[in-house]
């Protein structure tokens, strides 16, 4: 073959390797149809290829029937949730009605997550029960809902804290003893899609201060507020005499004030500044001035008592800052939750209102020190959710809440615990449906075809003095992979040189 001819024939060659590659290529990006009209385009003398039958998925994708972000599931029956025979669940059942007052008078556009409307079908049948015994309370609860163990992902527990409603002492007006502020909501607060009168607030976000009509700049900080930002403009309530006591009222989000008069104001949480909580006792322990198995409420507050500078700097570092709205509840009522009704001591807990629904009931399990700072009290008991709280974060995170005063201000302060939570979900949303609806896989090939195509499995570090396959184990042996065909080598031809005539630059 002539020098030419050769080049030719490998150039030839080489571009239909190159295209057999591209279509390659296509394939996987392109997918299969488009790279044979690919390959159609470039080979018109080629036959038509038969389009490839579409496959159907093996497990299509359904929907769930409630998911909740960052949680993963157990489900189980009755009889393996711990301790759930020894509850007070009558005192349950109350507290649980109690939600559904707010639950079946709602109105207007349903509560977006699938949990909350589940929610009406057992309030339905509760309404129709006055239940007056411990066993038909804990049978209405087993036949209407279904026991779903809940952590977050790659936890195995979930984790508690207590609160209460302080009962402090505290003045209508401003005096010597009584100087420290308990603001209401500043009208210049603003937050993104809610007018500045709602009456209910996103406890989590930015919050802004709203300068004229458009101007948003965030708002102040809890030690610009403590240095008088917004002083004088006719927002205090009451006034307290320590600084101390408004934290912790800031931190349980309710308190009451007993006036020298007689009198007494309830306030609840109404809105905060946008700033996320810092927890004072994590801080006192980061710095080795409280040990961590001996924080509490009270240490927290004997060291701030001792240390005023170290206390005014301590309540800084938290930037959070909370106000507050007056309530109209008696001092023998408790204190008002998020959901809009008072709370029940020690049935009532607070939970993280991204994730759940208010009324969704809880069973929490695991040991407290509930008698004294060392007791390991068991505790099995069914909670209600009918509050949050800007720190209250996570599936299997609760504030359980113990009442008011200075005892159940105690056993709340010492809560830090992890415990086992189990959500109880309405039978309407029952979580194993979806696997029931599920394809099983594709059954597994005959043993003529299985020889045909024998498996092998990754390849393992062995030792080298391993033992040798037995003869009974098919063992697929890899080849050498095969080199590219070398590039032909093209010896470079001298072609006579033609004489080259002289040409003038300009033509006549």
């Amino acid at each position: 073959m002539a020098p030419e001819a050769r080049i030719k024939a490998f150039l030839k060659t080489s571009a239909t390797a190159l295209c057999a590659g591209a279509v390659a290529l296509s394939s996987f990006s392109l997918g299969a149809e488009a790279a044979r009209r690919h390959y159609r385009s470039h080979h018109h003398h080629l036959p038509e290829l038969p389009a490839a039958p579409p496959r159907a998925l093996p497990y299509p994708q359904l929907p769930l029937p409630f998911e909740i972000p960052g949680a993963q599931y157990l489900p189980l029956a009755w009889a393996d949730v711990k301790g759930w025979g020894d509850d007070n669940h009558l005192a349950a059942y109350k507290t649980f009605r109690a939600s559904c007052r707010p639950i079946s008078a709602q109105t207007g556009a349903p509560e977006p997550k699938a949990l909350g409307a589940s929610l009406g079908e057992p309030c339905r049948v509760a309404k129709s029960l006055e239940l007056a015994d411990d066993a038909r309370a804990k049978t209405f609860f087993e036949e209407n809902f279904a026991p779903l163990r809940i952590s977050r992902l790659g936890e195995p527990d979930g984790f508690v804290t207590g609160y209460y409603e302080p009962v402090l002492e505290g003045s209508r007006t401003q005096t010597d003893v009584y100087n420290v502020p308990v603001y209401r909501r500043p009208s210049n607060l603003f937050v993104r899609g809610y007018k500045q009168d709602s009456v209910s607030l996103p406890n989590k976000g930015p919050v802004y201060r709203k300068i004229g009509r458009r101007k948003l700049v965030p708002y102040y900080d809890r030690a610009e507020i403590e240095d008088g930002k917004i002083a004088g403009r006719g927002l205090e309530i009451a006034w307290l005499k320590d600084p101390t006591d408004l934290l912790f009222a800031q931190i349980q989000g309710s308190a009451r004030i007993k006036f020298d008069d007689g009198g007494t104001v309830r306030l609840n949480y109404d809105a905060y500044n946008g700033y996320p909580y810092t927890a004072v006792g994590r801080i006192l322990i980061e710095r080795g001035i409280i040990p961590k198995e001996e924080m509490s409420m009270q240490k927290i507050r004997e060291w701030m008592a001792q240390t005023p500078d170290g206390a005014r700097e301590l309540r800084r570092q938290n930037r959070s800052y909370i106000f507050f709205r007056e309530v109209n509840l008696s001092d023998k009522e408790e204190a008002v939750g998020a959901q809009g009704i008072p709370l029940t001591a020690g049935r009532s807990i607070a939970v993280d209102k991204s994730l759940h629904v208010y009324g969704t009931p809880f069973f929490i399990e695991g040991e407290l020190p509930i008698e004294s700072e060392r007791a390991k009290t068991p505790f099995h008991r069914l909670m209600i959710a009918q509050d949050t709280g800007s720190a209250i974060i996570g599936p299997a995170r609760a504030d359980l809440y113990f009442g008011a005063g200075q005892e159940a201000g105690r056993v709340s302060g010492r809560l830090r615990h992890a415990m086992h939570f189990v959500m109880l979900v309405p039978k309407g949303l029952d979580p194993t449906a979806r696997a029931a609806r599920l394809p099983v896989p594709d059954p597994r090939p005959s043993e003529k075809i299985a020889k045909l195509f024998p498996q092998t499995e990754p390849a393992k570090d062995k030792p080298a003095a391993a033992e040798a396959p037995s003869k009974s184990e098919t063992v697929a042996v890899a080849g050498p992979v095969p080199l590219p065909v070398p590039r032909p080598v093209i010896e470079p031809v001298q072609e006579p040189r033609r004489p080259v005539k002289n040409r003038s630059h300009r033509q006549q």
